[in-house]
């Protein structure tokens, strides 16, 4: 099956066919790019015209069909226009997966501006940095993140703020949504170059700060082709392989269960289904009985998660007298799929096959995809680099590997970022020469499928979340009464991984475990708190070079001794 794998993909990519590979020269580098691919996101947009009368959004018991989203997205644009927002302004959205969030995503992109993507778990301070580190034309939230960054006026750079779904409670100073749908009129024209920023997604910082990235409009075009490549693949292989013929999905849709200020939701989910007049199912929060009625509701084809979501899923007492039939692909991404889980997935949709995908917010959605027969195949595997990478691991002095060699994963292509936002030296210590550093241990098998075995960032990944170790640590020390600390993950059957923390305080001080977690809550997100405390009596061991030693204190504290 290998081998019909490596001939469909030759064909799919040869020039002339769809998915055809070229190299092209990007800020100054050579690199893949697809052929074909739309030129940014404003054509990708426009193209979804063709799908005028089909749902598009649908949240709660309100719908937009393509044709009302399209007229809503063009008054918006309008609306942003009309104020100065135009070619390299940004446009700042915090807000829940509410449809309004697409609407002013489209909206924004498609005037040249770029979106700044604010996390809604964001506290105060959070919101705060990341406003000033943007610096947005407009700020368009719901109410509970208005209220966090109005708070703060005083701190934060001055900007239109718009507000979503809270008319009833609208701050004083801020416009109305309804204002804007309200403006009417055609989309602006407006001609983009496909390597401007498309937005800013802010990555959790390895110093205290997250940073932004970079987005462009041909990384994004480039991830929509990737996922449109990786099902073509599958299905052309599997048809010649095993005489599997590709089911075509009428009416396709999509549950969005991960938070659009991510790649997963937006530029994966969100992006794919409207490249194929999908319909974009959102849900206030993620519930998995919720889940499963929607999906038996909407009849839903296709649900991409944090593994969890699909474990809770199948697992869930409401499982079998809901009527999943209608799936066709329910998988993760954000984290690796347990290879128990692969299997599990398999057998519990009579109609759906297991699949993930795995990137960053840094490539802008995928690098790999695999699905089916071959996760099934290889459930510990990521699978193969899409066809727009060049793909390399190496060793501590950034040297190439042989194949199986297992070192850090470097790749470089269109879907690459631009760099982090007013982070010059945390860009150059991250692209090289076009080459990201993913921070992922890998190794790539004799069929090109890739293994990630480890990683060299300092990182907990929280139920697909990425939690810097340092942005903790550096919550805990500005408590006056901590001397010492060191973050790192603690395995977690539902989450993956939670937050850790080891604490030596000053001689004589107190703070207690709630205390702690609650000066922490007010400085960094709620997932970010360490769940695990553990208070020692005596300094933190340090290696020879004054490093604390993570791993030695990872095995030696017990779960049952934390507070």
């Amino acid at each position: 099956m290998y081998d019909e794998l490596k001939a469909a993909w030759d064909e799919l990519t040869a020039p002339g066919a769809q998915f055809e590979i070229r190299e092209t020269l990007v800020r100054g580098i050579r690199m893949k790019t697809y052929a074909n691919a739309p030129n940014s996101l404003r054509d990708l947009w426009l193209a979804s015209q063709a799908f005028a009368d089909r749902d598009y959004l649908v949240y709660q018991d309100e719908r937009w069909t393509y044709a009302q989203a399209h007229a809503e997205v063009a008054a918006v644009a309008n609306w942003l226009t009309a104020r100065g927002v135009g070619v390299g302004d940004r446009v700042a959205i915090a807000m829940r997966n509410y449809p309004e969030w697409l609407i002013a995503y489209w909206a924004t992109v498609s005037i040249g501006a770029a979106v700044v993507g604010m996390n809604a778990w964001w506290v105060a301070p959070e919101m705060v940095y990341g406003l000033n580190d943007s610096r947005p034309k407009v700020l368009i939230g719901d109410a509970e993140r208005l209220a966090r960054a109005l708070a703060h006026r005083d701190q934060i750079p001055s900007l239109t703020c718009v507000g979503v779904r809270c008319d009833d409670q609208l701050p004083d100073g801020v416009v109305a949504w309804r204002e804007l749908i309200a403006t009417g009129g055609e989309l602006p024209a407006v001609a983009i170059d496909a390597d401007t920023d498309a937005c800013i997604f802010y990555t959790s910082g390895t110093t205290g700060n997250p940073k932004g990235a970079q987005l462009t409009h041909r990384g994004c075009v480039s991830n929509v082709m990737s996922l449109a490549f990786a099902g073509a693949v599958t299905a052309l292989t599997l048809q010649r392989a095993k005489g599997v013929e590709a089911e075509v999905v009428a009416d396709p849709g999509s549950l969005v269960t991960t938070p659009l200020f991510h790649v997963t939701a937006n530029n994966c989910v969100a992006h794919g289904a409207t490249l194929t007049g999908g319909k974009l199912v959102f849900m206030y929060k993620w519930d998995a009985g919720e889940a499963l009625r929607l999906i038996e509701r909407e009849r839903i084809t296709a649900m991409t998660g944090v593994p969890t979501m699909a474990r809770e899923l199948i697992t869930h007492p409401d499982f079998a007298r809901r009527d999943t039939s209608s799936l066709r692909m329910l998988g993760g991404g954000g984290a690796q799929l347990q290879p128990d889980l692969v299997g599990k997935i398999d057998q519990a949709v009579a109609t759906a096959r297991p699949n993930t995908g795995y990137g960053m917010t840094e490539t802008c959605g995928i690098i790999t995809s695999i699905a089916a027969d071959f996760f099934v195949d290889r459930p510990e595997s990521a699978g193969p680099a899409m066809p727009v990478y060049d793909v390399k691991c190496v060793d501590a002095n950034g040297n190439t590997l042989p194949r199986g060699g297992v070192g850090e994963l470097w790749v470089k292509g269109a879907q690459v970022i631009r760099g982090y936002l007013n982070r010059p030296d945390a860009t150059n210590e991250t692209i090289t020469d076009g080459w990201l550093h993913t921070g992922d241990v890998a190794r790539l098998d004799d069929d090109g499928f890739i293994y990630i075995v480890d990683r060299v960032k300092d990182m907990v990944l929280r139920g697909g979340e990425n939690v810097y170790c340092a942005e903790v640590e550096s919550a805990i020390f500005a408590h006056p009464a901590v001397a010492e600390c060191t973050v790192f993950g603690v395995a977690d059957p539902r989450l993956g991984e939670e937050v850790g923390a080891a604490v030596f305080l000053k001689s004589g001080a107190t703070v207690s475990a709630d205390e702690l977690r609650n000066f922490c809550a007010a400085r960094i997100s709620k997932h970010k708190v360490p769940r695990y405390l553990w208070y020692l009596t005596e300094p933190l061991p340090r290696n020879a070079n004054g490093k604390f030693m993570k791993r030695e204190l990872k095995e030696r504290l017990s779960i049952e001794a934390a507070v």
